[in-house]
C-alpha cells in the first residue's frame, strides 16, 4: 500500500455495521471516517476528501442512492469510488444504484475478509496501467490506438468496426468500471433515434469475437465493464 494512506468515508445508520468496517479498513492501514445518514455523508465527503465512500442503501433523511446522486454532480467527487452496501437483493435495487454512478455493490451481512479484499481490489485500479498518450491505452495484452482506430493483441493487429473501437475504447478507459446500457447508448451512439439495447449486445458478441471472451464482463441487469 501507498505511504500516502487512502482515505474512506462508511455511510450507514446501523453503528455495529459502521463499526464493523472501520475495525477492519484501520488494519489495512486505511483513515476511515463515518457518517449515518445521505445528508451527514456528503458533509463529511467535503470535509474529508475520501478515496471511497461505502454507502447503505436505505438510510433516514436521505438514503444512499440519492446521497451517491447529488455527489456525482459535485466535480470533486467524481472519480470518487462509490461502493453501495445494502441488505435488498432486489435487482432493481442494485440497477438504481449503477444508474446514479456506483462502482461496485455488497450486500449485507457484511463478511469482513471479503469486504476488505473488494475494497482493496477496487482502490488499486487506481494503479492498473492507464494512458500511455492521450489516444493510446495499454492494458493487459491489449494496445488501444484511437488515432488510427486499430487494437493490437499481443502484437497482432485486430480490425474493428467504428462503434466498436469506440465501445472498447469506453470500457478500458476505466478498468473494472459497470457502465449501464443507458451510458454506453450516450456515450457511443448519442443522438441516434434507432439504436436498442440489441446492438449493444450484437456489438460486445463481435468484440469477443475478435479479442476473445474474457476481456468484456456482463454485469446481469445492469450492463457491462472491462474485466481487468
Amino acid at each position: 500500500m501507498s505511504s500516502v494512506k487512502q482515505k474512506i468515508l462508511i455511510v450507514d445508520d446501523e453503528p455495529d455495521i459502521r463499526e464493523l468496517i472501520e475495525y477492519n479498513l484501520k488494519k489495512e492501514g486505511y483513515l476511515v471516517y463515518s457518517a449515518s445518514n445521505g445528508q451527514e455523508g456528503i458533509s463529511e465527503a467535503k470535509r474529508t476528501r475520501p478515496d471511497l465512500v461505502i454507502m447503505d442503501v436505505m438510510m433516514p433523511k436521505m438514503d444512499g442512492i440519492e446521497a451517491c446522486r447529488i455527489m456525482r454532480t459535485m466535480n470533486e467527487f467524481k472519480s470518487t469510488f462509490m461502493v453501495f452496501l445494502t441488505a435488498r437483493s432486489e435487482e432493481y435495487s442494485e440497477i438504481a444504484g449503477f444508474n446514479v454512478g456506483a462502482d461496485d455493490y455488497i450486500a449485507k451481512p457484511i463478511k469482513p475478509r471479503a469486504l476488505v479484499s473488494r475494497i482493496n481490489a477496487i482502490l488499486r485500479r487506481n494503479s492498473l496501467p492507464e494512458e500511455v498518450t492521450e489516444n493510446k491505452l495499454e492494458i493487459l495484452d491489449l494496445v488501444i490506438d484511437r488515432e488510427t482506430y486499430l487494437v493490437y493483441k499481443l502484437g497482432q493487429k485486430v480490425v474493428l468496426a467504428k462503434k466498436e473501437f469506440e465501445l472498447l475504447y469506453l470500457l478500458a478507459s476505466r478498468p473494472c468500471k459497470v457502465y449501464t446500457r443507458d451510458v454506453i447508448l450516450k456515450n457511443i451512439w448519442e443522438d441516434s433515434v434507432v439504436v436498442t439495447n440489441r446492438t449493444i449486445d450484437v456489438h460486445i458478441r463481435k468484440l469477443r469475437e475478435k479479442l476473445g471472451e474474457h476481456y468484456v464482463a456482463t454485469v446481469k441487469g445492469v450492463g457491462y465493464k472491462f474485466d481487468a
